[in-house]
Formats: C-alpha cells, sequence, structure tokens
C-alpha cells in the first residue's frame, strides 16, 4: 500500500474499532465491496481509502469484492476498470478478491434454512401489489396473502423458482420478518427474485439471484469482517443486515458502521446518472477527463498523492454534507507545485518581430526547471528575432493597469529581455490583429548584472523557428450549477463550455519527445497532462488553472 496514514486525524470510525479491540480479541478485516454497474466516481475514493486504511492503520486486511447480484446492469470491463483504479489509487487486496457470486450456492443454501424456520416466504405478488401491502412512512403495511404459506410448500416453490419453472418477475423469496414495522425496510423485504440473464461469471446456470441487502450480510460473514464499513444511506438497512445475520445463525456477525457520503458541487454522483451521460452520448465515454470517475480523473492528469491528499482533508463524518471542487483542485496544486517542471506554451500565438535584434542569430538562454524544486535543475532555452506570446497579452487601447504589452508599453519576456512595442500590423480586410514589431533592450537578459531594469509586466513566450507545435484541450467544469440537480432535468445544466480544443498551440522544444503521462507547469496557464504524443502532435488536457480559490477562501 501506498500510505499507511491515509487520514491524519482520528475519526468516529477509529474510535469505535478501538473500542472493540479493548474489549474483544480480533483482528481487524474490511472490505471495499463495488458493484460491478459502472466506473467507480471520487466518493468511491473516499470508500476505498477509508476501507484500505482502516486496515493498514490497525495490521489487518481488507478484501476487494464484487457484489455482483443484478447481471442485467454488470459488466466484465466494469470489474476490470474498478481493479485499475483500485490499484492506481495505491492499494492492494493481495489474494483477497473476491464475488458476491462466489457464494451463490451457500446464500441459496442459507435461504432454505430461513424458511425451514419459518423465517421466509414465497409471495406471489405483482410488483404493484407489494408496492401497496408495503404501506407508508405513517401506516403500517398489510400481510400478504402468500404469508402463510406452509414451510414444505415454500420449499418447493423455491425449488421450482431456482429450477425455472416460473417467469421472471413472477415469485419472490421474501422474509418474514413485521409489516407494521416502523421501518419501512423491515416489512417482509424481497430476498430473492426471478431474473433470467447472463451472469459475467456463472452465465447461465442461475435464474434466481439474490437482493443486495441479503447477499451483503452474508458475504461479510462468510468472509470473517469484522467492519462493515459503508456510506449514510444504509444506516435505515442496518436492522435488516442484523436481522439477516441472527435469522441465519451465522455464527461471525460484522458491525456494520455508516459515514457520510461524499458529495460534491459543480458534479453529479449517482452512478445512474453518470451512465446516462455516457449512454446519452453527453460525455466521450466514462473516462471523459470531465466526468468524477477515477478513470476521467487519471486521465485529466489528477495523481493518486492529490486524491489520497483530498480524502484525507475532508475527513470521515457522521453528516451528510456538500464539499466544494475547489478543495480539490487545490489538491492537485499542492502536489504538483513543488514537482512539475516550468515549460512556456503559448495557447493562443500572437507573432513578434524584434527588429533590432540581429536578423538569422540565435541564442540559449538558462531557465529554471521549477523555483520551488532547485534540484531539478535548468534547461537550455532558444531566442531569436521572431517569437510569439498570447494574443491576450497584448492590447491596443489598454485600460488603466494593464501590465502587458501595448503601443508604447515596455515588458519583460520571463528567462530573455524587456522589449517595448514599436507597431501593430493588422491584416487590411479584417482589421485583425497579426503582427507587432517590437525593440530589445539587449543590457535587459535576465540573470546579467545590468539586468536589474524593472517594468510591471512579465511575459511567457516560444521561439517562432524551434517552436513545437500541439493540440490543448481546456477542460472547465462539467455542469455550470453548483447543483446540477436542482431542476427537472440534471442534463440541462451541462456547460455548453466545459471543453474547448485549442490546436494552433505552439510549445518550446524542451516538450518536443515528451512521454506521454508527464505533466508540467505551463507557465502563467494551468498544471497540463500529456495524455499521448504520436505523429509529432502532442496532446495536453489542462488539469487545472493556477488561480487557487480555495487557498484564498482559506486565507480569508
Amino acid at each position: 500500500m501506498a500510505d499507511t496514514e491515509i487520514f491524519s486525524s482520528n475519526n468516529f470510525i477509529w474510535t469505535m474499532i478501538e473500542e472493540d479491540l479493548r474489549n474483544k480479541d480480533l483482528k481487524v478485516h474490511t472490505r471495499f465491496p463495488p458493484e460491478p454497474n459502472g466506473y467507480l466516481h471520487i466518493g468511491h475514493a473516499k470508500s476505498i481509502c477509508l476501507n484500505f486504511g482502516t486496515a493498514a492503520k490497525y495490521s489487518g486486511l481488507c478484501n476487494l469484492r464484487f457484489d455482483d447480484t443484478n447481471p442485467s446492469k454488470e459488466e466484465v470491463e466494469y470489474v476490470e476498470s474498478i481493479q485499475q483504479d483500485v490499484k492506481w489509487l495505491g492499494f492492494d487486496w493481495d489474494d483477497r478478491r473476491f464475488y458476491a457470486s462466489d457464494y451463490f450456492e451457500k446464500l441459496y443454501e442459507y435461504a432454505v434454512r430461513l424458511i425451514r424456520a419459518g423465517k421466509a416466504y414465497v409471495c406471489d405478488l405483482t410488483p404493484q401489489e407489494m408496492k401497496e401491502y408495503r404501506g407508508t412512512l405513517t401506516e403500517p403495511g398489510r400481510e400478504s396473502p402468500y404469508r402463510n404459506r406452509s414451510v414444505a410448500e415454500n420449499l418447493e416453490l423455491f425449488e421450482q423458482m431456482r429450477s425455472g419453472e416460473f417467469p421472471d418477475g413472477s415469485r419472490v423469496l421474501r422474509a418474514k420478518i413485521d409489516m407494521a414495522s416502523p421501518n419501512v425496510n423491515m416489512r417482509d423485504p424481497v430476498l430473492y427474485r426471478i431474473l433470467r440473464a447472463n451472469h459475467h461469471r456463472t452465465g447461465d446456470n442461475w435464474c434466481i439471484y439474490p437482493m443486495y441487502d441479503y447477499a451483503h450480510p452474508l458475504s461479510d460473514a462468510i468472509e470473517g469482517i469484522t467492519h462493515s464499513i459503508c456510506t449514510l444511506e444504509f444506516e435505515d438497512h442496518r436492522p435488516l443486515y442484523e436481522w439477516v445475520l441472527e435469522a441465519g445463525q451465522h455464527e461471525n456477525r460484522p458491525k456494520q458502521i455508516e459515514f457520510a457520503r461524499l458529495n460534491l458541487n459543480y458534479t453529479v454522483m449517482s452512478k445512474r446518472k453518470l451512465r446516462e451521460l455516457v449512454e446519452q452520448g453527453c460525455v466521450e465515454g466514462w473516462d471523459d477527463p470531465r466526468m468524477p470517475t477515477i478513470s476521467g480523473l487519471r486521465r485529466r492528469g489528477y495523481t493518486p498523492e492529490s486524491i489520497r491528499d483530498f480524502c484525507d482533508r475532508i475527513g470521515v463524518a457522521k453528516s451528510n454534507s456538500v464539499v466544494d471542487f475547489a478543495l480539490l483542485e487545490h489538491c492537485i496544486r499542492e502536489d504538483l507545485n513543488a514537482r512539475a517542471p516550468r515549460v512556456m506554451v503559448v495557447l493562443r500565438p500572437l507573432k513578434i518581430v524584434i527588429d533590432n535584434y540581429p536578423a538569422g542569430q540565435s541564442e540559449e538562454l538558462e531557465a529554471e526547471n521549477n523555483p520551488e524544486n532547485p534540484a531539478m535543475g535548468s534547461r537550455k532555452i532558444p531566442f531569436s528575432r521572431e517569437i510569439y506570446i498570447e494574443q491576450e497579452d497584448f492590447m491596443e487601447d489598454p485600460p488603466k493597469k494593464f501590465f502587458r504589452l501595448a503601443p508604447g508599453q515596455e515588458v519583460r519576456l520571463k528567462h530573455a529581455y524587456i522589449i517595448k512595442c514599436e507597431q501593430v500590423i493588422k491584416d487590411e480586410q479584417t482589421g485583425e490583429i497579426v503582427e507587432l514589431h517590437c525593440t530589445y533592450d539587449p543590457e535587459t537578459k535576465s540573470g546579467e548584472a545590468a539586468s536589474g531594469r524593472k517594468v510591471k509586466g512579465t511575459l511567457h513566450w516560444v521561439s517562432a523557428a524551434e517552436a513545437v507545435k500541439g493540440q490543448v484541450r481546456l477542460y472547465e467544469q462539467l455542469f455550470s450549477k453548483d447543483n446540477p440537480e436542482e431542476g427537472d432535468d440534471y442534463k440541462a445544466n451541462l456547460n455548453p463550455d466545459s471543453l474547448e480544443v485549442l490546436t494552433g498551440c505552439l510549445l518550446e522544444p524542451s516538450l518536443n519527445g515528451a512521454a506521454a503521462g508527464s505533466r508540467y507547469q505551463f507557465l502563467r496557464q494551468g498544471y497540463f497532462y500529456l495524455e499521448r504524443n504520436t505523429s509529432g502532435v502532442p496532446v495536453f488536457n489542462r488539469i487545472v488553472s493556477l488561480r487557487d480559490s480555495w487557498a484564498k477562501m482559506q486565507k480569508g
């Protein structure tokens, strides 16, 4: 595991575990139990860090278990992506990868045991009738007319369900608990349903499948889990979790502990809604860099260290809240600040000709790779008569306090010289500015004794002759609203400007041949990730801009 201390401060779950350790002799054993019906998102990362981190803290074990009890929505693709995400985050389950489907035969045997004990029955009510019989939060439910079938009849019907003698959805196996319970989850919940669907592991061997609330506690118990850590929405399901274990007379009784799930603004965290975005073509796929999926964050350029740091900072709480996305961005900035090399890239080029710089001459200038980390050394960058700057760094008629380039105004070129704008060249037909003519002061070379003359603006640039062409993708929030689920349709809040693709970008030559997967700070622009570098055209994704609103909020 990458880091034993995933959470730097104690939390209420650890307090409960430590109380258990004082009162009984046990080895802490947790599990991360995803359903393989989609890709994992940043909320799952919190659960991964908590479960694996808790096991590590107490020198215990953590299993990876796929709760694959709904074959109609599960795919091998999701199984593989989940394993990749967990390992990328820095965790390993060793030889403890399990599936609920490993236990299908045992789960069936436990169900037969419940029937024999008079604690489960086969019910013929339709789903709509079952809903009507269930009652409401203020009114008790009514008993099914099939509730008092004999044990022998229930055993025979359940066996026929398994044998495929009934149509899908025509019968279910229900627990016999209490139809008047104030907790509606205890009103004779469904344990098994008939479903003909090919399972990614068991094929067509089964046509009945256990429900999550039945399979989950028994899978925990079979694996010897001591603490079943789950999100807050399962708090009302805890009595059923405990009933299943007690009614099945299982020796191992894991303790279920709930914590608040992660909610981020400008984001939806429902796997169903994320699937809709993928299937309806609103995004490129599950790993679209705008998605809150772990694979999307990885493709955008986030590091596992930054995500673990984020999970540490938000901590573990008992009540739900919304975390500001700016905190996640702050974590990746903090991580990359000391280790990402600085480079110069011009996203929207504007040509400059330095008239008094000798034609045909070129020189190499010294540039530090990272001022925050001198050990990263320096590099050489070429300088010549023709260079490019950002279009937004020039204004023909600037307002006050515009300290970049303007007619008659001076700026310093980073690592180079001070230049002054002398002439503006425009397209005769469109009036668009196409070129600037400037002069430079040869006495102001950066790093030399006479370079102390001060000007207010410093610009990044690239030499025209040696510049490398590249593509840059600028990502913004996928949703334009703080709470995307406000309103009738969350998709109406999709941000139409969440992606801008720039194809004419110019990069300093040190990036020629850079390896895919590298991360850089583009000076004055932000942090960027080299997703691929094929056919001589590097493609960069913007991870995050340089503006850190979270840090400003903390100072405020």
